[in-house]
Parts: C-alpha cells; structure tokens; sequence
C-alpha cells in the first residue's frame, strides 16, 4: 500500500496519531496521518497528491459514509480532526509548493446564537478540503462579520443559527454587506436546523447547505464563480 493510500485510509479510520485507536483499535501503535505526512514530506511526495488524493479523497468517504448512516458525528469529527492536524504539518510546504487556498470563508454564528457545534465542524471540513476560515465564534454582531470580510479580502461569507429568533441576523449581514458595497466581491452561505434553501433566498443569500459536507461542495462551487 502506497503513502497516499495510507494516509487516505487512516484519515478514514479517524487516526491523527500512532496513538490513536481509530474505528480499528487493532491499529494502535501504527502510524496515524501525522507520521504518515511527515513521512510523505521527508521522501518527496507531491505535495499536491497528498492534499487532493490522501486527505481529500479520505474525506470524501468519511462523508459518503455519513450520508448512508454508517458514520455517525463522532467519526466524521475524528476524521476532520486528522485532516487539521495533517492540514498543520503541511501549511509551510503548500505555500511553497504555491498551493493557493480554494477560499477564503469568513464564517460565525449570528449575535444572539450561543450554538457553535455545526458551525466547529464546517470550519474544520472547509480546512480540510483546502480552505482558508476565519472562525470568528459564535453570538457575533454582523458589522463585526462586515468588517472582517472587509478586512481579510474573503470570498465567501458562512452563517450559522440554530434558532428561529437569530434568523433575521443573517439578513442583516446580508444587508450591511449591500450597504458597505461588499455584496458584489461575496457569496453567502446559510446553514443550521432551521434555515432552509427558501430562506436562504428570501433573505438574499446566494446558497444553503444542509451539512457540512454540502457545505464545502457549495463553497467550492460558490469560489468557482466568485
């Protein structure tokens, strides 16, 4: 079994480490994805294959799995998890290598929303699939997601609730982006239970993702266009 595919089957399995049981506890004590990346890196692996082919290609099967129902949160957060700490490992080679982000997403939960789960595990699948995220947290005003969008150049905007009540922040963001003459350089992006794609419209966004899986499909779409 080539690097590539270890590194794919370990980001699969959820392994960061040698430490890690993964969905096998029979692989505790092999290398995980950190080894097998720095392992990858030292021999002069393209760093490219082992961005789209390993890590990539990993977790479009950790998500196709979560589609079916035969992977539950807990895996695909493990599994993204591997694909951060390989992300870390690899961000100095990518940059020399002129491997440009696919994005730039600044992304927050709206003011009045404490709920952050959805939008932690968008975040670490965005970066995983080659993003760059500005995570700015949750309960944030929108003239703060405004000024960042404005402040780091970012394509895309992300927008999470979880309840009906914080909703309408999300078409305030949409509205201070008109006004600030931002709204033409972003797409926007809505997600959480209660948002839906009719919502999405009605407040002008540009798309809705019902996951995060969707989520980095739309977003890779979204920056194709932007």
């Amino acid at each position: 079994m080539d690097i590539i595919h270890q590194i794919k089957e370990n980001v699969i399995q959820g392994r960061r480490n040698k430490d890690d049981e993964g969905l096998d506890d029979s692989r505790r004590g092999e290398s995980g994805v950190a080894e097998l990346v720095s392992e990858a890196i030292r021999d002069g692996t393209d760093i490219k294959a082992i961005l789209t082919e390993g890590l990539s290609e990993g977790m479009k099967v950790v998500g196709e799995r979560y589609e079916t129902g035969e992977y539950f949160i807990p895996d695909m957060l493990a599994a993204a998890e591997a694909v951060t700490t390989a992300m870390e490992i690899m961000e100095p080679h990518l940059v020399k290598a002129g491997v440009k982000p696919k994005g730039k997403m600044v992304l927050a939960t709206v003011q009045g929303d404490l709920h952050d789960i959805g939008k932690n595990i968008v975040a670490l699948i965005l970066r995983g699939a080659g993003f760059e995220v500005i995570d700015l947290g949750c309960d944030v005003p929108s003239g703060r997601i405004v000024t960042s969008v404005q402040k780091e150049g970012a394509n895309l905007v992300g927008l999470s609730a979880l309840l009906t009540t914080t909703m309408r922040v999300m078409k305030e963001v949409v509205d201070k982006l008109e006004e600030a003459g931002l709204r033409s350089q972003v797409k926007v992006l809505i997600g959480g239970a209660p948002t839906s794609p009719e919502f999405a419209r009605d407040i002008g966004a540009d798309a809705h993702g019902k996951d995060a899986f969707q989520a980095v499909e739309i977003a890779e779409e979204l920056s194709k266009g932007a």
